[in-house]
């Protein structure tokens, strides 16, 4: 605190070093002692220093190869990327220090995009530097839009003054930035392109329950198959589910063995994506849908595991009420009800899967799943 933080209202206060002091407003005010101009003095321009390029045509050449080197890379970057698309296997790995061992596609393609993408900007950089005009240009503030002259004068500069960039008298330049321009959106689009995978076909409506495999191309003939815990990959018997327990079920032969790992489906993480089914027991005079009970055995009953709405795994059922909820958006399925949508988001029951038995008392599916399972889509009951 100082004296001046004390004069009584009203009273002037003078600054007593050069920098002023600070003042409450209901304690006085400072007179200004016109220190402060009515405009500041325009600072102007630094002195424009040529560049060697400005100075030196072999300088300048010297730069329009450099550009070109910069460009050139951007296309063989794209280019190795298009070899590389196809020649690297994608199971294949390689080690990277600091890294470890990881996919060599993903290495060979983003270090093939990194130059593509380098060497245009590099280039365009360095011949903003060295071959572009650097001259300083002074434009006084005008309104946001310009008036009809101004307009017309970018206009004209655009088009009658592009040359000072001087791509009409460095053809190098102009076609290795048209070449890589034109190259490097081909990488993006082969990998786009490339990675969608065949067309799915009917494989979104079958599943590993029909039969067999089910991916695209592939038709399955349906045949009884046994319900398997997972991850146990063990037959289960109807005495072995009692009435408030519930399984994680796969189709037989879809998981590899759990002793050897042989076995199994090529693709297994798709099959098991749409073959998952939970079983579940309920005292026969609960269920109080007919088709429920008949596509059951003694109140056992099957139900796909993948929720309508997005396809997350409906992972937990409460056993006083026999709800199955997804734990994602909180769809919650009513099993006395055939699986019948009671909250959430979700619009369609839960596909049953028809069970029965077979000579040793295992469960067995009578048919696949009536309709696709999961969520929507737009060949969906065609």
């Amino acid at each position: 605190m100082n004296e001046q933080d004390h004069t009584a209202p009203g009273t002037e206060v003078t600054p007593t070093d050069g920098h002023g002091s600070a003042v409450r407003l209901d304690e006085g005010h400072v007179v200004g002692t016109g220190g402060l101009p009515e405009r500041f003095t325009n600072p102007g321009l630094p002195t424009h220093v040529p560049r060697m390029a400005d100075l030196d045509e072999a300088a300048a050449r010297r730069a329009e190869k450099q550009v070109a080197t910069l460009f050139g890379i951007s296309i063989l970057g794209t280019l190795l990327f298009i070899v590389l698309y196809f020649a690297l296997d994608v199971n294949q790995t390689v080690f990277v220090p600091g890294v470890g061992e990881t996919s060599a596609t993903n290495v060979g393609l983003g270090v093939c995009l990194a130059l593509s993408l380098l060497g245009i900007g590099l280039g365009a950089v360095h011949w903003a530097k060295t071959l572009m005009p650097d001259h300083e240009v002074v434009e006084e503030r005008h309104p946001m839009r310009a008036s009809d002259a101004d307009r017309a004068e970018a206009v004209r500069v655009l088009t009658e003054e592009g040359g000072k960039s001087q791509i009409t008298r460095r053809p190098l330049i102009k076609y290795t930035l048209g070449g890589a321009m034109a190259l490097f959106p081909l990488g993006l689009a082969l990998q786009v392109g490339g990675s969608l995978g065949p067309m799915p076909q009917k494989s979104l409506s079958l599943t590993w329950w029909n039969g067999g495999p089910s991916g695209p191309g592939e038709e399955p003939t349906f045949k009884p198959l046994r319900l398997m815990k997972d991850p146990e990959n063990e037959p289960i018997k109807a005495s072995d589910v009692t009435i408030g327990s519930v399984f994680h079920v796969m189709p037989e032969g879809l998981l590899p063995n759990p002793e050897t790992g042989e076995g199994g489906a090529k693709h297994l993480l798709e099959e098991k994506a749409k073959a998952a089914v939970l079983l579940m027991r309920l005292d026969p005079s609960q269920i109080q849908s007919q088709k429920e009970l008949a596509w059951g055995h003694e109140g056992i009953v099957a139900y796909s595991k993948i929720c309508t709405h997005v396809g997350c795994p409906v992972g937990l059922y409460e056993q006083q009420t026999h709800h199955l909820l997804c734990p994602c958006h909180q769809s919650t399925f009513d099993v006395t009800q055939d699986c019948k949508v009671i909250f959430g988001p979700a619009k369609r029951p839960l596909p049953q899967l028809k069970i029965t038995v077979d000579d040793e008392g295992y469960l067995v599916s009578a048919q696949p799943f009536r309709e696709a399972v999961g969520p929507s889509f737009w060949e969906r009951g065609q």
